[in-house]
């Protein structure tokens, strides 16, 4: 397996934002807990990244690892092997393949995920605001788990955005009109994972990917 590219990794396109007061059944990842707050729910068009273009689902939920506050990514998608490698080894973000369409018309914009018949779709409305969206993914890596710094810049317009879903799906809570936003010229920077070592301590940065992708197997005992 070829590792992919190091962190971090600098992305850029469009994408369209929705906050909802419903949790989906998604088990957290091992070592994170729960923390208050909404679900949020991101369809993103990236026109360049380390891997090329690529389209993007995620639903994050506002989760805690010790003493460290962020989001954790519970369910991702993506339609580029190369993101589903970068993803899962380099952060612990549990991305897998799916069948993913980008669909923009009249100034509506639409992510359509075929394999599971679901969509999110808004148009954005009002004067873009220049905004900056720091934040960090808590998440578990096959190494354990570990502290993600995110950054997000773009122009957002306020939108309504609407969730569809199949009613047996899991994801079915999220359905109906959410607030939320579009998002311009996204541009985007997810640093190296790091491992908390403490209430106070700095972070450690651990093993890259490329280092868990060569680690020699285990030789077994006589």
């Amino acid at each position: 397996m070829t590792a992919p590219p190091h962190a971090p990794w600098a992305l850029r396109g469009e994408a369209l934002v929705a906050l909802s007061a419903k949790r989906p059944a998604l088990e957290l990842p091992d070592g994170i807990v729960r923390a208050p707050g909404p679900t949020a729910v991101a369809a993103v068009r990236y026109t360049d990244s380390p891997v090329g273009p690529f389209l993007q689902l995620m639903v994050l939920v506002p989760a805690r690892l010790g003493a460290h506050m962020g989001w954790s990514v519970v369910l991702a998608v993506v339609d580029k092997p190369d993101a589903v490698v970068g993803f899962n080894l380099s952060w612990g973000i549990p991305a897998a393949h799916g069948e993913l369409r980008w669909f923009a018309r009249d100034g509506v914009r639409q992510l359509l995920w075929e394999d599971r018949d679901l969509s999110v779709k808004a148009r954005g409305r009002g004067f873009g605001v220049p905004m900056v969206v720091p934040h960090r993914l808590v998440q578990n890596r096959a190494d354990g788990p570990v502290v993600v710094p995110d950054r997000h810049w773009g122009l957002f317009r306020p939108a309504r955005v609407t969730i569809e879903a199949s009613p047996r799906d899991a994801l079915d809570c999220l359905r109906g009109k959410h607030l939320g936003a579009t998002v311009d010229g996204v541009h985007r920077t997810i640093a190296p994972a790091r491992t908390p070592v403490g209430l106070l301590a700095p972070l450690r940065a651990p093993a890259g990917a490329e280092t868990m992708l060569r680690r020699d197997p285990p030789v077994p005992s006589s």
